[in-house]
């Protein structure tokens, strides 16, 4: 299914990344965006019209888990390779090239994987990249490229690394260079954008603001919008840049379910309220969210009872204000991909994707941030004139506290996680590592450890200490604090946080961790 993006004009420079399953997808998208060029992330089952669009710069096919001969192996229309646009594939996408158009792929002697060392040709494709290292992940291999294809890369084990059709433009790499693996990857985009495809490369995401403001006034036409505004940056923008579009017409829903951080309510409502001028409602909605979270340990029924509970507040808020037709929710592409995609895995269902019920009371939902990731919204915001604090206010799920709780949630494990949670970020902002670190938070784990306090013996619960480094969510570093930073964090929540006598730190990355615990 194709994702709804901002109306483009026919002029626009836009390159289409066909999804054949790889773990790497959102990444291609990303860096094609960096270089400065629209990209749309479409499922290799995408219909040639849809792929074609308004105009098109160049294809990009993706890695997959599949072999190119398997009896399933995922394909696309062949008339991609006619559209008369340049198309690069990448690891399975080249493979898939070679195959339709009569090469040989067999399963390779020697299995590459991470990093390896590979001897580069001079090739436009290529430009400003010397033999060196680059990252690998595959079982097969092209042994024989097809007629009128020449290899322009190779490694000990791999021959055709990759190779080049300069009279059909078409080419294809066996690395990855979307991954930080891959020393320059990035001038592969670049290349392939500017020197292959003739791209001027000058899209930014600041200058969507007054085509995403159009969409919205030609899909919502008269109606009232109800916001779901929680604080965050992406439903912050999503509401001025809805705001622009219908003015009074919209109002902000500001719901505390229970699950804030220690004076989230209180911060948030004095920000939206003062500070952007946006008519805003906030409802007490804690007991009922607790209430029917009470019990529940499994991490994706807590996000979905969450989103259920969210629209049926909206629903009847809605009908306070005599009727609002559309629903707006800050939803960003990250959102979408983890929440499951036609061709993507499901990570985690967040509660406005995959946690929304089947049925809601509202003709339709905008989202018009839907197709950008963080770093873009943020962008977006600032051009917006959002003051730059509110821009870059720390990330936090919607869920809240819920998917920091592990296990069954009480009053009790929200108020250790509250505390320890502040004295983390008081800490943080002391040492001045607030704008640095992209996000942090404390995590009940509901371990309880031996301990020894006061010389007596303790058998109390650990918190989890969550920092990490980003730019879009989408892959995160974790962050490498100051030991005595840390060491201030963990004297301070056993100090003062009762029943608390073992921290920990997490040092995993994602992939394979998330950045959330649940």
């Amino acid at each position: 299914m194709a994702l709804p993006c901002a109306r483009k004009s026919k002029r626009m420079e836009r390159i289409v990344v066909l999804d054949f399953g790889g773990q790497y997808n959102q990444l291609i998208a990303r860096r094609v965006r960096e270089a400065g060029v629209y990209s749309e992330l479409l499922p290799h089952t995408a219909l040639i019209d849809q792929i074609r669009g308004e105009a098109l710069s160049g294809v990009i096919l993706t890695g997959g888990p599949d072999s190119v001969y398997a009896e399933n192996a995922k394909t696309c229309d062949e008339a991609v390779f006619s559209l008369g646009a340049p198309v690069l594939g990448i690891c399975y996408g080249m493979q898939y090239i070679a195959k339709v158009m009569g090469g040989t792929i067999r399963a390779a002697d020697v299995r590459e994987y991470g990093r390896t060392a590979v001897r580069m040709e001079r090739h436009p494709l290529l430009d400003g990249l010397d033999s060196g290292i680059v990252w690998m992940n595959h079982n097969d291999s092209v042994s024989l490229c097809p007629p009128g294809f020449v290899p322009i890369a190779s490694t000990d084990a791999c021959p055709v690394a990759a190779f080049a059709n300069d009279a059909r433009r078409l080419y294809g790499i066996q690395f990855h260079a979307e991954v930080a693996h891959t020393p320059k990857g990035n001038l592969i985009f670049l290349n392939f954008l500017k020197n292959i495809c003739g791209l001027k490369c000058d899209y930014t995401p600041a200058g969507l603001a007054d085509s995403l403001i159009e969409e919205v006034r030609g899909k919502v036409g008269s109606a009232r919008v109800l916001g779901a505004l929680s604080g965050g940056v992406d439903s912050s923008v999503a509401s001025v840049l809805v705001h622009r579009a219908v003015g009074e017409r919209l109002t902000c829903i500001f719901v505390d379910h229970g699950l804030l951080r220690l004076n989230e309510a209180e911060e948030v409502l004095a920000f939206y309220r003062d500070k952007l001028n946006l008519n805003i409602i906030s409802v007490d909605a804690r007991r009922r969210f607790l209430d029917r979270l009470a019990g529940v340990t499994e991490p994706e029924r807590k996000r979905k009872i969450i989103g259920e509970e969210f629209i049926r507040v909206f629903e009847e808020e809605a009908k306070k204000l005599g009727g609002a037709e559309w629903l707006l929710q800050g939803t960003i592409y990250p959102d979408i991909i983890e929440s499951g995609t036609a061709t993507g895995a499901k990570i985690k269902s967040h509660h406005n994707v995959g946690g929304l019920p089947e049925t809601v009371g509202f003709k339709g939902i905008v989202e018009p941030l839907r197709m950008l990731f963080k770093d873009e919204v943020r962008a977006l915001g600032e051009s917006l004139g959002i003051a730059h604090g509110l821009v870059w206010r720390q990330p936090f799920p919607g869920p809240g506290l819920a998917i920091r709780v592990i296990g069954e949630i009480t009053e009790d494990k929200l108020g250790i996680l509250r505390k320890s949670d502040y004295i983390l970020r008081s800490e943080l902002a002391a040492a001045g590592l607030a704008q640095k670190v992209w996000q942090y938070f404390t995590v009940f784990t509901g371990i309880q450890t031996v301990g020894v306090m006061g010389d007596l013996r303790t058998y109390d619960y650990v918190i989890g200490v969550r920092a990490v480094t980003s730019t879009d969510a989408m892959t995160v570093e974790w962050a490498e604090l100051p030991y005595p930073v840390l060491r201030r964090v963990s004297e301070r929540i056993i100090g003062e946080v009762p029943h608390v006598n073992r921290v920990v730190y997490d040092i995993t990355s994602k992939p394979p961790g998330t950045i959330e615990w649940e």
